[in-house]
């Protein structure tokens, strides 16, 4: 799942350029199907983690909770 066509699209985490670690998701594989695939966008070609989006959800909050 590393193709970039438009309908496939990856969108990178708001905090992407921050430095660190950064996260993709596509959104428009997420409304079709409810699965969220979640990758590192510093490893384009590696793996990618598929969630469902309350997984997903979830992951977004524990994220926007851990803020320095």
């Amino acid at each position: 799942m590393t193709t970039d066509s438009p309908a496939q699209r990856w969108v990178k985490s708001s905090y992407s350029g921050q430095g660190g670690t950064c996260v993709e998701w596509m959104p428009s594989h997420a409304s079709a199907t409810g699965i969220v695939p979640v990758r590192d966008s510093k490893r384009e070609d590696g793996p990618v983690l598929m969630v469902s989006a309350s997984a997903f959800a979830g992951l977004v909050t524990l994220a926007r909770s851990a803020r320095p």
